[in-house]
């Protein structure tokens, strides 16, 4: 969980270590920071913040579950996605695996958004510039935490060039106020806990500007927590199922609902670990 944050990490909003997670918070009117840690003596999460959030407190711990999956049941998720061939092997590595939330929907829509057809650290490197120039900042303990989250509302007023100088394409720019706009307007919510109907919202951000169903079921795995999202045109889920096309896995994944964005994770660390492997091999 915490390599896949890292990868993802946004800096000056987030701060990711092999030992724990940290990020600034801004709930309501209430700002402050947490860490997490995992406890020594059993199977737990432990939860820093500051005073300033106690306001906020069912909330905040709301979003801590939700960002690192507290609530998946991997034993039956598992007895399930193990009758498949292709999955038992996987499962069977990493019996544990959970899905990734997010603590703000919107910020996960974001760098989805920026992540389209461009390498994860090449995402990451864009979203930091957005931070720099668009978020508010915030004293913390942390060097490495200096900022808040974006704000939908200062990004739904933004230009297409005050994006784009930031390097991003153009076309992603307008995606990107487009989300904003819809979230300010209340026609679109990307928090987990707020969802009923999450195929209506996976409906509603493919009908977005720049915005397929990769990106709308990216956000769903993680921002709606919805656990039957599959981005079947991912080309590393392609490549794992065999390098088969986009319609037969959307075939294969029937026999895995209603926990396919499980399957993805599964996939998606195959593939990590053998590029992992490659770069051994060529050193």
């Amino acid at each position: 969980m915490l390599a896949f944050l890292k990868a993802r990490e946004l800096k000056g909003v987030e701060f990711v270590t092999d030992s724990f997670y940290a990020r600034t918070v801004q709930l309501d009117d209430c700002k402050g920071w947490i860490k997490v840690t995992q406890a020594k003596n059993k199977n737990a999460l432990m939860v820093e913040f500051t005073h300033s959030l106690n306001p906020v407190l069912p909330a905040l711990l709301s979003r801590v579950r939700d960002l690192f999956d507290v609530n998946a049941r991997p034993d039956i998720i598992n007895r399930h996605l193990r009758k498949d061939e292709v999955l038992r092997p996987l499962i069977a590595a990493n019996p544990g695996t959970r899905v990734p939330g997010a603590f703000n929907g919107f910020e996960t829509g974001l760098r989805a958004i920026l992540g389209q057809q461009v390498t994860v650290k090449a995402a990451t490197t864009i979203a930091c510039r957005l931070v720099e120039a668009f978020c508010e900042p915030i004293v913390t303990p942390y060097p490495e935490l200096g900022y808040l989250t974006p704000s939908p509302a200062k990004i739904a007023k933004a230009s297409v060039g005050d994006l784009a100088k930031r390097g991003i394409v153009r076309a992603r720019c307008k995606s990107i106020i487009a989300l904003a706009q819809a979230h300010v307007s209340g026609e679109l919510s990307l928090d987990g806990g707020n969802h009923h109907n999450p195929n209506a919202t996976i409906e509603r951000l493919a009908e977005l500007p720049g915005i397929g169903p990769w990106t709308a079921h990216y956000i769903a795995m993680r921002a709606l927590r919805w656990p039957d999202a599959f981005p079947k045109e991912d080309i590393a889920v392609l490549n794992n199922l065999g390098g088969v096309t986009a319609k037969r896995a959307e075939q294969m994944s029937q026999a895995w609902r209603p926990w396919r964005s499980y399957a993805v994770l599964h996939l998606w660390r195959r593939h990590a670990e053998s590029l992992d492997h490659l770069k051994g091999e060529r050193k």
